[in-house]
């Protein structure tokens, strides 16, 4: 098995950073990284969209402390054009971002309201297998009463791009159960060249977007077309939900908290420990205390409260019960 990067393998980890609530995570992130991640081998690609007319305003990061801290914590800040998505969707970042990668070196993606927890040189990645964040609910389809199902919505996206569908299927699973089928989270997701991911994914996410099968009328696109495009991606590349031993990504090594509330809320004592000793340092606080969810989160004690709400041992199966909590207490920010 994988042991990591090889001896001075490049390892470039890329996260999107822009105007609004991503420049503070992505300011966060790269705190975490470099707090956390001494492995030479890696280095942090901050990719920013720039102005284009599929933005309805300048997309760059506009807090210059952000941009401050982002170079002191050793980021490198990579422009980017947006040529198919923006505005109308900004999840296709992750996807046009890779094109400004150096091609046939290693990358790893990972969304920006992600907490790096320890080295990421301790991960076993097989670049040559490509794979993505199981945690996940099924989130999409949503087969309608007398629609097709999720086998005929999930195969009619195989034929469509010419896969194989038979070997995506996790066969211990039942038939029409969404784990089933192969489907990720985007919260991260790995390959040993980003210009041939990218094309892949680029390809897919077009082509479901202009010309879907009809058996997805019916279907919600947004926000889940990245969702729907990557397990395509994936398969087609060789990858799959096995390539990555379980307990790294999204486990020991990073999670993916998505936001503050939902942090303090499920995660574990370790990673609540990690924030804050990650947000400590004046020159982290003096930054991420300029958006408020973190200000209240962190710094204002509002996480502690909405962790008292929970016994985090036994928490609510669906998220959207714990968002539902919260909001009854009036602690819910984003």
């Amino acid at each position: 098995m994988p042991t990591g990067p090889a001896t001075g393998q490049c390892v470039n980890i890329l996260i999107v950073g822009q105007h609004g609530r991503l420049q503070y995570e992505a300011a966060l992130f790269a705190a975490s990284f470099a707090r956390l991640t001494h492995s030479r081998p890696f280095r942090l690609f901050v990719a920013e969209p720039q102005p284009s007319r599929l933005w309805d305003q300048n997309p760059r990061i506009s807090d210059h402390q952000v941009r401050e801290l982002l170079k002191d914590c050793g980021a490198t800040i990579l422009p980017f054009e947006n040529r198919h998505f923006g505005a109308s969707y900004p999840h296709g970042n992750k996807i046009e971002a890779l094109f400004a990668l150096p091609a046939g070196q290693p990358f790893v993606f990972f969304d920006s309201d992600t907490l790096v927890l320890d080295d990421l040189g301790r991960v076993p990645f097989d670049f040559d297998r490509p794979s993505a964040s199981l945690r996940c609910e099924g989130t999409w389809p949503k087969p309608e009463l007398y629609g097709p199902g999720l086998t005929q919505i999930w195969k009619s996206l195989y034929d469509r791009f010419d896969l194989d569908f038979e070997s995506s299927l996790d066969l211990s699973q039942p038939d029409d159960f969404w784990r089933r089928y192969l489907y990720f989270n985007a919260g991260f997701f790995y390959y040993r060249c980003p210009q041939i991911f990218g094309a892949q994914f680029l390809d897919i996410a077009v082509g479901i977007l202009n010309d879907p099968p009809r058996e997805l009328l019916g279907q919600t696109l947004d926000p889940w077309l990245d969702q729907i495009a990557l397990p395509l991606t994936i398969h087609a590349l060789g990858g799959g939900r096995d390539a990555l031993a379980p307990g790294y990504l999204d486990g020991d090594t990073t999670c993916h908290y998505r936001l503050m509330p939902l942090l303090f809320a499920r995660e574990s004592d370790r990673v609540v420990d990690t924030l804050r000793a990650t947000a400590t340092p004046n020159k982290v606080k003096r930054v991420l205390k300029n958006y408020d969810p973190f200000k209240r989160m962190i710094y204002q004690n509002r996480g502690q409260k909405v962790r008292d709400l929970f016994d985090q041992a036994n928490l609510p199966r669906r998220e959207q019960a714990i968002r539902n909590r919260i909001k009854r207490e009036g602690l819910w920010i984003r």
